[in-house]
């Protein structure tokens, strides 16, 4: 067959109603499709690249893959490949040092030190027989009369109002809402499985500024820090939502407040610091981002300046 590329889902502003909709977590992790075929596991990524090697904590041989019979079980799904951070939510960015391993012995390696979950949210192919005509409510069916262990098989939701408050506290990435009846399409984007991706607004202070590239005066980016007890940490720099009327309203607020020295208290990425220019931390923003509790933001997005508060009023904020 061909090599498989994984349905995607569209995004959504907000999550459907209805019986005719079921509601998952929309993980942070990496796109998988699991081909176990003949005694192997064969790993493929959104782009259709094998990438077992990158995984074997994953790409793994185990009783739950075998039936009690001669003949080997043979198995796509489709998943995502997780790992979490310090603060125990799944975190794309821990898993970015094993993506791209094509070396089996650092591979494995890696996943001693940082172990990763498979996620399985699809059964697309199961002893020879095509699965992907079918709605999704079998699909599940099928999926779940399987034991996958050490792979994991999460839950999907009915309520789907009440999986978004859910994820949003506890500082999910976000919902995939997919209707019941939805057959599988490959390599193809369907309106019928829908994605909502939380954004999070907290205030920020401003520790510098970097120019847009080829000027040397047009802010178009901040690098923005939260106030802990051991001073100002770095969480990341913020370019987007900064247009020419941002641009020119910021330029003039952080007029006279430049230093010589980083007013960070950890030593910000050289491909951050590179060209900035650092400020009095004493500036206070608005930033909507993905997810909370990352040590730096995800997709982060300028949203004003709070000329209301100092650095002293962020201080604790949860």
């Amino acid at each position: 067959m061909p090599v498989p590329r994984p349905m995607l889902a569209t995004k959504t502003d907000a999550v459907p109603v209805g019986e005719e909709w079921s509601h998952e977590v929309k993980w942070d992790g990496v796109r998988i499709l699991a081909d176990v075929a003949d005694g192997r596991v064969r790993l493929w990524s959104r782009n259709g690249n094998d990438v077992t090697v990158a995984w074997p904590d994953v790409a793994l041989p185990h009783e739950g893959l075998v039936p009690g019979s001669a003949r080997p079980r043979d198995l796509l799904v489709d998943g995502e490949i997780i790992a979490l951070n310090d603060r125990g939510l799944p975190d794309f960015r821990v898993l970015q040092d094993r993506m791209h391993v094509r070396r089996a012995s650092t591979a494995t390696r890696l996943a001693a030190g940082l172990p990763a979950t498979y996620m399985v949210f699809d059964l697309l192919r199961v002893d020879g027989e095509d699965l992907t005509d079918l709605p999704l409510v079998e699909r599940r069916a099928r999926l779940a009369g399987l034991d996958l262990a050490p792979w994991q098989v999460p839950e999907p939701y009915d309520d789907g109002q009440m999986l978004l408050e859910a994820t949003r506290a506890q500082g999910l990435e976000g919902v995939v809402s997919k209707r019941l009846s939805s057959r599988y399409t490959f390599d193809a984007r369907s309106p019928h499985w829908r994605k909502l991706a939380h954004r999070h607004r907290r205030s920020y202070v401003v520790g510098g500024w970097r120019p847009q590239e080829g000027t040397s005066d047009r802010l178009a980016a901040l690098l923005v820090g939260e106030p802990t007890a051991d001073g100002l940490v770095y969480r990341g720099r913020v370019g987007s939502g900064i247009g020419g009327k941002v641009s020119r309203r910021l330029t003039e607020a952080v007029a006279g407040l430049t230093r010589a020295s980083s007013p960070f208290a950890d030593e910000v990425p050289r491909v951050d610091a590179a060209g900035t220019t650092w400020v009095e931390p004493v500036l206070v923003v608005d930033v909507d981002t993905h997810g909370v509790g990352y040590e730096r933001l995800r997709q982060p997005s300028y949203r004003g300046l709070r000329e209301d508060l100092d650095p002293a009023d962020l201080e604790g904020q949860s």
